[in-house]
């Protein structure tokens, strides 16, 4: 089975997860799936995540899901840039998600970084997706 879009692939993988109340989830792993996980879990969404692999021998990430007296800690998990739309921000550019409650996170030429990392370092790029 291709995914045409594998980070997407990896967001609905964790909302279906958390739909069904699931304590962890497994995704294919690639770097870019790893350092998105890095800012969730430094943003407090999820866990943790740790390398894992499958039946047949290929790498995956195991994330630990985060709930809060039984709800999930991630209410709305959304793709923002696609392979078919890709969105790119100056970092003034780059909007606060809920007034702040929640992160977007930003591939930069500096690594993968929350918006307001990426509004400290003056950085734009492209706006990956947006968590609340």
């Amino acid at each position: 089975m291709s995914v045409n879009d594998p980070l997407g692939d990896m967001l609905t993988r964790i909302r279906n997860a958390q739909m069904r109340g699931k304590s962890t989830v497994r995704t294919p792993a690639s770097k870019l799936r790893a350092w998105v996980l890095d800012v969730l879990l430094a943003e407090g969404y999820i866990r943790g995540y740790e390398p894992a692999t499958n039946g047949k021998g290929h790498p995956e990430l195991e994330i630990s899901l985060k709930y809060y007296e039984g709800t999930p800690v991630i209410r709305e998990l959304k793709r923002v840039s696609t392979p078919g739309r890709r969105v790119y921000m100056a970092a003034q550019d780059v909007p606060s998600v809920r007034q702040g409650l929640g992160v977007s996170i930003i591939s930069t030429s500096k690594g993968v970084m929350s918006d307001a990392a990426a509004r400290t370092a003056n950085v734009g790029g492209e706006v990956l997706c947006t968590v609340f």
